[in-house]
């Protein structure tokens, strides 16, 4: 993103756009930046598809449109959120190709919208094969995804690592390794390290140098540049429970000063964090607010 570009000399929104996923249900700008608008969110995420079910539904070119104008003129970085059933991992023939035909959905209707990036999870080796298998099939059907990105105005592809759940393939900072190299590290690759999976997996981000740490690691394995999104959830449960249950920004195992911590590290200088944590709009709001405050304290 542009403003990675200037180091830690940025302040306020220009160091780190706080901002929230918004519901879109009746129309991106109608409905999902008048939620943005309640927030104060300074950067948004949606989905463009039921993020449970495999539809690829067209846009509405007038709420696009719309939409696209209103994040540019008010400076709105904008996500999407690719579906959760994606897994090119899968031994399943069938999930694999709906998951061809999701993520280039996502990734169409993220350059219609204007968005700078889409976050996709990493996904799993399932039915018990090994990991360089299902990473092999990764860069088959993944690769070439990314080589259709030739448009200036085409997003980035945000890899997002999972809590360790199962036969996960990413989940740890240093499982993007193996995954870059699958995909020949693409100039359009990029990472969002969604801080409760990043907990959940056995990264602990408390105490005086947790999060600097654990970010150090994450700039040694996919180099300087990389991370573009920042999904800032709390955890309800312990480092390493490997669950994926979030929990609002101070309330959960996390903690708040970890998040302060998080936006004084040189590689965040510039990244946008997404909240997407409990509560409603009252919640969201909340959590937005308490996040500027740690920035701008």
């Amino acid at each position: 993103m542009r403003s990675q570009q200037s180091g830690t000399a940025l302040s306020g929104p220009s160091r780190n756009p706080i901002g929230g996923h918004v519901p879109v249900a009746g129309g991106l700008h109608s409905v999902g930046l008048t939620y943005a608008h309640d927030l104060k969110a300074e950067t948004v995420q949606v989905f463009v598809a039921n993020p449970r079910g495999w539809a690829t539904p067209a846009g509405n070119p007038r709420q696009d449109e719309e939409f696209r104008a209103v994040c540019e003129a008010e400076s709105i970085p904008a996500y999407v959120h690719a579906p959760y059933l994606i897994n090119f991992g899968s031994h399943t023939e069938a999930t694999v190709e709906k998951s061809v035909e999701s993520l280039r959905h996502s990734l169409r209707r993220g350059r219609e919208i204007g968005a700078l990036g889409v976050v996709v999870h990493t996904g799993s080796a399932t039915g018990g094969r090994e990991r360089s298998v299902a990473l092999k099939q990764v860069r088959e059907h993944l690769l070439p995804l990314l080589d259709e990105l030739t448009h200036d105005d085409d997003p980035y592809l945000l890899l997002e690592s999972t809590a360790g759940q199962g036969a996960s393939l990413c989940s740890r900072t240093w499982d993007f390794g193996p995954y870059f190299e699958a995909l020949d590290a693409h100039p359009k690759l990029g990472v969002c390290l969604d801080t409760c999976h990043i907990f959940a997996a056995g990264h602990d981000l408390t105490g005086p140098s947790g999060m600097h740490q654990t970010l150090d690691l994450l700039v040694d394995t996919v180099g300087e540049g990389r991370l573009k999104l920042i999904h800032a959830n709390d955890s309800k449960d312990v480092v390493g429970a490997h669950k994926d249950r979030h929990e609002n920004i101070g309330a959960g195992h996390i903690g708040e000063d970890p998040f302060r911590a998080l936006m004084t590290h040189p590689a965040t200088a510039g990244v946008p964090l997404i909240i997407e944590t409990p509560g409603g709009k009252e919640g969201h709001a909340a959590d937005v607010e308490r996040l500027k405050k740690l920035r701008d304290a």
